[in-house]
C-alpha cells in the first residue's frame, strides 16, 4: 500500500497536471472513503488554480468553444468525435442550436473549460 498523498495549494502547471491526473484516478471513489475525501479536495484545489490562471475572454459560449478549438489546434470534427454527431456540432457552431447539458459536460472536459463559461445565455440565429 502506498503512502497517503499530501496535497497543497497548486501553484504550477506541473502540480496542476499531477492533481488532474490523480483526480482521474479517484473520480469514481465511493462516498465516505479516503479516496472520496481526496477527490473533493482535488476538485477544490484544481478549481482554485484554474480561477487564478485562466483568463478566459468575455465572449459567448460558442465563440469560446471556437477559440479553444483554435488554441488546441482542433477542428469541429474533433468535437463531433467527442459528442458523436457532426450535424449537431455544425448547428451549434453556427448558432442554430443551443448547447445541450451533455455537450457542455463533454466540451468542458475536452476543451479544459469551466462549465460556468459554457452555460451563459446567448442568442441563436433563427431563420424563417
Amino acid at each position: 500500500m502506498s503512502a497517503k498523498a499530501q496535497w497543497f495549494l497548486i501553484d504550477s502547471e506541473q502540480e496542476y497536471n499531477n492533481a488532474t491526473a490523480r483526480y482521474e484516478q479517484v473520480k469514481y471513489a465511493a462516498k465516505n472513503t479516503e479516496q472520496h475525501k481526496e477527490k473533493l479536495l482535488l476538485v477544490h484545489l484544481i478549481s482554485e488554480y484554474e480561477k487564478s490562471v485562466v483568463n478566459l475572454p468575455e465572449v459567448d459560449p460558442v465563440e469560446l468553444i471556437k477559440i479553444r478549438l483554435d488554441d488546441f489546434g482542433y477542428k469541429p470534427a474533433d468535437l463531433a468525435t467527442v459528442y458523436g454527431d457532426k450535424g449537431t456540432i455544425s448547428k451549434v457552431l453556427n448558432y442554430k442550436q443551443a448547447l445541450s447539458l451533455t455537450m457542455i459536460r463533454k466540451f468542458s472536459q475536452f476543451l479544459k473549460l469551466p462549465v460556468d463559461s459554457l452555460i451563459k445565455e446567448y442568442e441563436l440565429k433563427i431563420t424563417a
